[in-house]
């Protein structure tokens, strides 16, 4: 009895060993797959001054306005680097377009962040995983409200509709254009396990 038990536990104590190896395996994949995304866009962060149904509308108009302005300058980038260049360059023309657009009385600020964390994102045609990217930051008044998330370079939410995702990815691979509009199975499944596993890392840590 007592050498059936200890055969039951070692069987257990492997299936575990095997579950966080395989975990690690996953979570390194999904890792390198995010980054690799990373390196090669400009998330594009809209905060609005509050959650109010007004406030939000604004949010919206100032998304429009800012993706217009900034896309003629962005048509000259072939690379992140130069596109957040460009965009380090234009902050204040950017708050101000979002200034105008929002109205009067309401300060918006503009401003580049290099490792933003984003949660994993559904759009109309493609998806992003989460995690940490360069981005454009629009924050609106107090920025107490829900935020708007997108990505400004490559234009993947400013192309036209008869543009398909890979027209618009840039320097994006095949693969990298297959994963993120779901020509891969389960791709967002795989991106969900991705933020799953970024904070169970961030817990390990702060453990």
């Amino acid at each position: 009895m007592v050498h059936e038990n200890k055969f039951f536990f070692r069987r257990w104590e492997a299936a575990l060993l095997f579950g966080v190896a395989f975990a690690l395996l996953a979570g390194t994949w999904l890792t390198g797959q995010q980054k690799a995304l990373a390196g090669q866009m400009v998330r594009l962060h809209v905060v609005a001054n509050s959650d109010s149904e007004e406030d939000q509308a604004v949010k919206l108009l100032v998304r429009d306005a800012v993706l217009a302005q900034a896309g003629p300058w962005l048509e000259e980038a072939a690379t992140q680097t130069e596109a957040m260049e460009i965009l380090s360059g234009h902050l204040s023309e950017l708050a101000q377009i979002g200034a105008e657009t929002a109205g009067e009385g309401v300060e918006v600020t503009a401003s580049i962040e290099e490792d933003a964390w984003f949660p994993t994102k559904e759009y109309e045609d493609f998806a992003l995983p989460a995690g940490k990217y360069p981005a454009l930051r629009i924050t609106l008044g107090e920025g107490k409200g829900h935020n708007w998330w997108c990505v400004v370079f490559p234009p993947l939410c400013l192309g036209s509709v008869s543009e398909t995702v890979a027209e618009r990815a840039g320097n994006f691979s095949e693969d990298q254009v297959r994963l993120i509009t779901g020509e891969t199975e389960g791709y967002v499944v795989k991106f969900k396990a991705m933020e799953l596993w970024d904070q169970f890392s961030g817990w390990l840590e702060g453990g």
